[in-house]
């Protein structure tokens, strides 16, 4: 898998497999590690995660209402590691007080997570790289 551009069948592959290892109690790489923490607090996905075939060919749009479980799941990996590093610098400080406020990981995680997706959005829209330093600016605002 290509760590800084995976594709759609590799980042699914990666966490079927992460998965699967969780299950059977095999051992998981620090990454995997990290994503079955959150598969487990995601048992709506459990079922499309144990299905590597149909994980592969499903498709999720908005349009049919659907939250696409592995865009869900790389974005709860991203943000652990973001946090993990401080980068971009702050984010460690602010997802801190976010927990706190909140009282739960799991949700400060949630709501960074429409922060980093609007930044995304944006950059997209724009053709420009994201403005990680907005991103933290966002965050900030939720305190």
């Amino acid at each position: 898998m290509s760590l800084f551009n995976p594709s759609r069948e590799e980042v699914r592959q990666f966490f079927c497999e992460a998965w699967s290892k969780h299950v059977s109690a095999g051992i998981l790489t620090p990454l995997e590690s990290i994503a079955a923490r959150w598969m487990v607090e995601h048992p709506e996905y459990h079922e499309i995660l144990s299905q590597p075939e149909r994980a592969q060919s499903t498709d999720y749009t908005p349009e049919k209402g659907q939250t696409n479980p592995f865009l869900h799941l790389a974005m709860h990996l991203s943000i652990t590691e973001q946090v993990q590093i401080d980068q971009p610098p702050g984010i460690r400080e602010v997802s801190r007080q976010l927990m706190i406020k909140l009282d739960s990981e799991h949700e400060a995680q949630h709501r960074m997570m429409e922060c980093l997706g609007e930044v995304m959005w944006n950059a997209q829209r724009q053709g420009t790289p994201p403005d990680m330093q907005s991103y933290v600016e966002l965050i900030k605002q939720l305190l």
